[in-house]
Parts: C-alpha cells; structure tokens; sequence
C-alpha cells in the first residue's frame, strides 16, 4: 500500500492544495485547518454545512502565508480576508486563526431537512470536528469513482481495506515517516452532497454511502509519532503493542 495522493484545507470548508509532500506534527498536516471562518453574530464556526457556498474559494500556503481565492474577487491575502470574505458572503465574518480554544460547530439532525441543527464543539488546536480525527486517510478502494473533494480526506492509498487499521498504528514512509495511531471511522454528513468547482449537487450520493458503508467512508487518526510524508511512501500497517 502506498500514498497517492496528499491534500491540505488550510481554512475549514474552503477548498484546499494537494501536495507532493508535507510535514506532520501533533495536530496533523501541518497548516490543514489552521484557520476558521467565523460567523461574528453567531460565534459559530461556518462550514459548508451552513453555507455551502464557502466550498466555491480555495485557499493555499505560499511561502508560509495564507492565500485565498474567491469567485469574482480572485486572490486575497490573511489581512484583507476578512474583508473579503464578508462581502462575497453577505454577512459580517472574521477569518481566524486556530489557538487554545475550540470551534463551535453546526449540522442539520437531517440532511434532506435544513430546519433543525445540533451544535458541539470541537478540539483545541487546528479547526478539526473531533480530537480523534487530526489527519484522515482513504483507499482508492474505498473512494471507488467518487471524488476525492467532497471527502476533505488528507491522504489517498492505494489498495483497500484502511478500515482494518481501527485500533492499531500505520507508519507512511521511511526513517523519517510519520506513525498515526488510527482511532475511528470516519460517518459522513450533508456536506458531501454540496456543489463545488466541477461537481453538482448529489443528494443521492450520501444515501448510497449510508446504505453501502453505514455512512462510514475514510478513517480517522491522531499523531503518534511526527514526520514527513510524501507521494509514494509506503504505508505498514503496525500492531498497537510494537
């Protein structure tokens, strides 16, 4: 089993960067999710949940700075994000950085019914919706013909059967690789059937997922050990007690 592919969302819900290589620290790829979109009346953090329309910009790391590029706007930098962003919107939010504290989030209780939302909060550290979930990983067999965007997954494997990693530890790379201690698989929400870039709106998308994989699809994992990881890394499957 090998990496295929490598992605980064440097901002929650915003389209992200794939990459060739990338360094891992505690709370995952270093930069993924590192900011949030702010709703300023709410204190929520936004998503494509809530405003689907957050998956049409993309944001990207140059040089070790924040870039975003928004429909009609074009590329806008951290300082004038908020800005932006609030215009294309059409409500007052703050682009913010990851800290100490964690996000409040929201999703429908029905995705076929927008009129009830339940609220939690998540870890401290990068903008990730649970604290066993600082990178997430899919096979290729599990991806099948769906698009590697509506999942937000980090890293794509060959091969299948990621979800046998639940419990243990997988090691990507060499001497100086990254080992993730694999904690959960990974249930899918409304959020995979929004359009974005290239792709339509699909409802019928995560009823197939609920029905083939009991709404199941990539795993989750925290850092055990940090590292580099790079396309065509190899990925071993470790025992807990090693």
């Amino acid at each position: 089993m090998q990496v295929t592919q490598l992605w980064r969302y440097p901002v929650k819900s915003i389209g992200g960067e794939q990459l060739e290589s990338a360094s891992i620290d505690e709370l995952g790829i270093v930069g993924d999710r590192g900011w949030g979109v702010f709703d300023v009346a709410t204190g929520t953090v936004l998503t494509a949940r809530r405003s689907p329309q957050l998956l049409f910009a993309s944001a990207r790391i140059e040089d070790g700075e924040l870039m975003l590029t928004l429909p009609e706007t074009g590329d806008v930098d951290e300082r004038s994000a908020s800005a932006a962003l609030s215009r294309w919107l059409g409500q007052e939010v703050q682009l913010r950085k990851a800290g100490d504290e964690g996000g409040t989030y929201e999703a429908p209780i029905d995705f076929e019914n927008d009129a009830n939302w339940v609220s939690w909060t998540g870890p401290e550290g990068a903008w990730h919706d649970s604290k066993w979930s600082r990178l997430s990983l899919v096979s290729t067999g599990s991806l099948g013909d769906w698009d590697i965007r509506r999942f937000r997954t980090n890293i794509v494997v060959d091969g299948s059967g990621e979800d046998d990693f639940v419990g243990d530890h997988i090691r990507l790379g060499g001497d100086d690789g990254a080992e993730l201690a694999v904690c959960k698989q990974i249930d899918r929400c409304v959020m995979v059937t929004r359009p974005q870039p290239g792709l339509d709106r699909d409802i019928e998308l995560l009823k197939q997922i609920n029905a083939e994989r009991d709404t199941f699809l990539s795993i989750g994992a925290i850092v055990a050990r940090p590292g580099e990881v790079r396309v065509g890394d190899s990925v071993e499957h470790l025992s807990v007690d090693h």
